[in-house]
């Protein structure tokens, strides 16, 4: 979709392609863009980079949609930057369909040679894999994951090749059929019932040092804890009683797994 200077979103037929517009499932999956919307707010809360998010109502009584901002493009005609937005499937020459056979591990040990700032980004990698794990994100696979690169008109080669915003979060238990759904990559061997033991492994073995990495998970958790006592679902219209309730199940779904962390 593009979003105009007046705030009207259009078909980018003939447009740029600033924004994504993504409506409301059907078969239990009403409810995708309220949750998505409230894991990218916990997000940000949390400390992670989140591009701009908004619910918007619908025409016909059709459940709110999601609008997210594309991360992925110049942001005027000023700009001349060249960018690119690699997913760790391709960083590791997977193809699609094998997006889920991986490790968090892995994804660490691929992005470490390419980033312009390592150090920083295996935190981003820990925090996001924790992240997953506190909201019960059971589909951060390797497309769901990507390194945006970006560069000057001129340059050789990429100058700034980094970790890219969160995108595609949501807490997947809270939909039909997925009530025990796991993490979708493992991490220390595991995808299920993980403790602060499994992310410090995961750490020592991607090099971060456990001090950098505990001060990473606490910052995070600090941030998510208080942001599930003060996150709130916009007015928008169709936002009915069915919506809403599954809402505070993911938030309270949420709220345990903090809870529980140790």
């Amino acid at each position: 979709m593009f979003l105009d200077s007046e705030g009207c979103l259009l078909p980018s037929t003939t447009e740029p392609f600033t924004h994504i517009l993504k409506p409301a499932g059907t078969s239990g999956f009403q409810a995708l863009p309220v949750i998505e919307y409230l894991s990218m707010s916990l997000g940000k809360a949390a400390g992670l980079e989140v591009p701009p998010v908004a619910l918007t109502g619908m025409p016909d009584g059709m459940p709110p949609a999601l609008i997210v901002e594309r991360f992925d493009i110049r942001v005027g005609a000023d700009d001349h930057r060249l960018i690119a937005l690699e997913d760790i499937c391709s960083v590791l020459d997977l193809p699609p369909n094998a997006k889920y056979d991986s490790t968090i591990e892995r994804v660490a040990r691929a992005v470490r040679p390419l980033s312009t700032a390592p150090e920083d980004d295996l935190l981003i990698i820990l925090a996001r894999a924790l992240f997953a794990w506190f909201i019960a994100d059971g589909d951060m696979h390797l497309k769901n994951l990507a390194l945006l690169k970006v560069a000057s008109p001129d340059a050789a080669t990429f100058e700034s090749v980094r970790v890219a915003p969160l995108y595609d979060a949501v807490t997947t238990r809270v939909f039909p059929g997925l009530g025990q759904d796991h993490m979708a990559l493992k991490l220390d061997g595991k995808d299920d019932r993980l403790r602060r033991a499994d992310f410090l492994r995961m750490a020592a073995t991607a090099g971060i040092s456990s001090r950098d990495a505990n001060a990473a998970m606490d910052a995070l958790t600090v941030g998510l804890t208080t942001a599930l006592d003060q996150v709130n679902l916009p007015d928008v219209p169709n936002l009915d009683a069915e919506l809403a309730d599954k809402a505070e199940q993911m938030l309270a779904l949420c709220r345990k797994r903090v809870a529980a962390w140790h």
